[in-house]
């Protein structure tokens, strides 16, 4: 927390709200000696959207209040009164904001674009405050009246439920981020280490031996969430931060990305475990690279593969045949469409080819948590022990019995992945060793880092045959055409509800890089994610 703040967090409570009620006023003539009665009822309660003057007059009520300092009133002008006056009345107490000016814009509907001026102050410090904004007029539900429909985003665009606004000394000095050669590593300059780099700022700003800013931030609801800084008013001094990652492979991920929508992207060097880069392009700013929680599809099925081989139930050159269909516990499973059967298929074949109905052949033969303790045991996933240096997911490969013990076998079911943990999977495969991944080195905080037994010799020998022959003649080989070195890759394409295409998963490694990469409603593993890691791993010494 910041010295000497305390802060006012928006509510998520829906306030009740109670409207006065309206009453016609009637007017008798006397019914008596042959007189007639006339008069009038309530006035009807109007419905529908507001119309342009009720957007035009509520918007310009709600403006002038909130110029004016006045959070009640500004407030009493929206539908949920309670959460609006709290941020409010942050705006002015906590993060010291004066001196507003709101300009309205041209309506579109019942949406009010507006500019906002005005001035942040602290300590003797100040500094210009200008961003736009936009609100929309909603008619209230019990009141009838038009209201401003509330949400955080009214007051500054960049809140989101459960933020507040805060001008003080910051709670972490500033950081100077540098890569593994002293490159400077800016947002600017890369967009998607933003939040990273305010998580990093948070995690070890005190370590690095800065001096604290003065800043109007956003706090987040989650205490354990960085802050993000809006204005700086006194820059304090940045502290030098040294991290695992590579400009080169940043950059190159950056710009892959930026060709996919919803795309997430991580690298990492298998030797050592350290994060050579992570990206991401979504359009509500989530680092789903370290946190997002996917099913991985076919990808899966290099713990899968290593699964079967490591309980002796085939080997890379024994039985996996490959039919149209298989049938789990009344659940029918298929291929990718136009796929032709093969009956005489081995390991190597229906992994190069991505055969479901072959894995899921063996779910007869595998017990309900087999793959949960390769997981957990060899490849160091699920136990909610990684330490990366900024907040991740470890993945989970839950032992779930039914027809997920089958889907599970082929990366569907229950099983849930970040582009980190397949990236991390990948370089465990191609190494036999787990090397917990890392974005800044553990011996600058001593933190513990997780530990697994990793694979046989005679198990990744096995993985980079088949993950080579999917590579250079496999689903992969369009995507890692013209890669040379060590190679190989696995693709995977996850169904989802409710999605009218499935996500895009690849992951793949060239000489001492290792890469995944999701494309959510991308298609085939080949079609987005493959060429985002592909262009990642084409900066791999």
């Amino acid at each position: 927390m910041r010295k000497g703040v305390k802060a006012a967090v928006i509510g998520g409570v829906f306030a009740a709200m109670i409207g006065g009620a309206g009453y016609g006023t009637y007017n008798f003539m006397s019914a008596l000696n042959g007189s007639t009665v006339t008069g009038s009822g309530p006035a009807p309660a109007r419905t529908g959207p507001p119309s342009r003057d009720e957007v035009k007059e509520t918007s310009a009520k709600f403006f002038a209040a909130w110029e004016r300092d006045q959070p009640a009133e500004a407030a009493s002008y929206t539908n949920f009164p309670d959460a609006a006056e709290q941020l409010l009345t942050a705006y002015g107490h906590d993060a010291h904001i004066t001196g507003v000016r709101i300009t309205p814009g041209t309506a579109a509907g019942a949406t009010v674009p507006f500019s906002v001026k005005a001035t942040v102050s602290y300590d003797g410090k100040s500094k210009p405050l200008a961003y736009a904004g936009r609100l929309t007029v909603v008619r209230g539900v019990s009141t009838h009246q038009p209201l401003v429909d509330w949400q955080p985003s009214v007051v500054h665009p960049d809140l989101v439920k459960g933020d507040t606004l805060v001008t003080a000394e910051s709670a972490s000095p500033p950081i100077e981020a540098v890569d593994r050669n002293d490159v400077v590593l800016t947002k600017d300059k890369y967009p998607s280490l933003g939040p990273i780099l305010d998580e990093l700022r948070a995690k070890y700003g005190d370590k690095a031996g800065g001096e604290p800013a003065v800043e109007l931030s956003i706090r987040h609801e989650d205490s354990g969430a960085a802050e993000t800084p809006l204005v700086t008013l006194a820059k304090g001094r940045p502290g030098k931060l040294r991290t695992t990652l590579s400009a080169s492979a940043q950059a190159a991920a950056e710009q892959a990305v930026q060709r996919y929508g919803e795309s997430s992207v991580v690298a990492v060097k298998p030797s050592t475990g350290e994060v050579l880069a992570v990206a991401n392009h979504r359009a509500d700013g989530f680092n789903a690279a370290f946190l997002g929680r996917l099913a991985p599809g076919s990808t899966m099925k290099i713990i899968s593969a290593a699964t079967l081989i490591d309980n002796g139930l085939t080997t890379a050159a024994g039985p996996a045949p490959c039919p149209n269909e298989a049938v789990w516990q009344s659940q029918t499973f298929h291929n990718l469409k136009n796929m032709p059967p093969n009956e005489q298929a081995t390991l190597a074949d229906s992994f190069a080819r991505s055969c479901n109905t072959a894995f899921v052949k063996y779910a007869d033969d595998v017990q309900v948590d087999s793959l949960t303790r390769e997981a957990e045991e060899r490849f160091g996933l699920g136990r909610d022990n990684w330490k990366v240096g900024i907040p991740s997911f470890d993945g989970s490969v839950p032992a779930s019995g039914g027809p997920d013990t089958a889907a599970n076998l082929i990366g569907q079911g229950q099983v849930q992945m970040s582009p980190l943990n397949m990236a991390s999977v990948t370089a465990t495969a191609m190494t036999g060793a787990f090397r917990q991944p890392v974005i800044v080195s553990s011996t600058l905080d001593g933190r513990p880092l997780a530990q697994a037994r990793g694979l046989p010799a005679g198990t990744v020998a096995q993985l980079r045959q088949m993950m080579y022959r999917t590579a250079t003649s496999g689903t992969a080989a369009p995507a890692m055409s013209g890669l040379g070195g060590s190679i190989g890759a696995k693709t995977g394409s996850a169904e989802v509800d409710g999605q009218d295409r499935s996500n895009s998963w690849f992951t793949g490694y060239r000489n001492d890089m290792a890469a995944a990469a999701v494309t959510q409603e991308g298609g085939h593993g080949g079609d987005a994610a493959g060429p985002i890691v592909a262009s990642v791993l084409r900066t791999a010494g």
